[in-house]
C-alpha cells in the first residue's frame, strides 16, 4: 500500500505594528491575516485574553473550527456511502484549553456536539453509528494530542 503525501500551503502576514513594532507587549496589535492562493483571505488576531480583537477569528477558535469541518466532511461522505440521507448537519463544538502559570498552554479535549437530521426514522440508528467512524477517519482528530469527544443527536425529519 502506497501512502499518499498532501501539502498544504498558505501565508500568514501580521498586519498589526502600529508604528513601533514590537517596542513592548502593549505596543503591538496582534492582528494579522492569512490566506492561500484563489481563496479569501482569514482575519485573524489572538483571543481577546491575549490582547486580540474579538473580531478576527484566533487561532484556538480555528483548530475546534479544523476538528468539527473534517468530522463533519467524513461524516456526510460515509452517510452519502451508506444510504443515509442527512437534511441538516449543525454543529457547536467547544474546545478547553488550559494555560500555565508561565504562559505556556495546550487543549484539554475539544467535545463535537454535531445535531443531524436524516430523512427517514430507519435511518437514526445508523447515523448515530456513523460518527464513530467519521471519528476514527478525521485527519485533524488524527493528528492532535487530546481526546475529541463527540456526543451527536439524530433526528428524523418531521415531514
Amino acid at each position: 500500500m502506497v501512502d499518499k503525501s498532501h501539502s498544504y500551503q498558505v501565508e500568514v502576514v501580521w498586519t498589526g505594528n502600529l508604528g513601533a513594532g514590537t517596542m513592548n507587549y502593549r505596543s503591538y496589535s496582534r492582528d494579522h491575516v492569512a490566506g492561500a492562493a484563489g481563496k479569501p483571505e482569514i482575519e485573524g488576531s489572538a483571543d481577546r485574553a491575549f490582547r486580540g480583537s474579538n473580531a478576527r477569528w484566533n487561532p484556538e477558535e480555528l483548530l475546534v473550527v479544523s476538528l468539527s469541518q473534517c468530522h463533519l466532511l467524513w461524516y456526510l461522505d460515509l452517510a452519502a456511502r451508506a444510504g443515509v440521507v442527512v437534511l441538516e448537519y449543525r454543529d457547536n463544538p467547544v474546545g478547553t484549553m488550559l494555560e500555565q502559570p508561565d504562559g505556556a498552554g495546550q487543549f484539554s479535549e475539544v467535545t463535537l456536539r454535531p445535531n443531524v437530521v436524516v430523512a427517514e426514522p430507519s435511518m437514526c440508528e445508523l447515523a448515530l453509528e456513523l460518527h464513530d467512524r467519521a471519528h476514527h477517519l478525521c485527519f485533524i482528530a488524527r493528528s492532535v494530542n487530546f481526546p475529541v469527544r463527540h456526543e451527536p443527536t439524530i433526528t428524523a425529519n418531521a415531514d
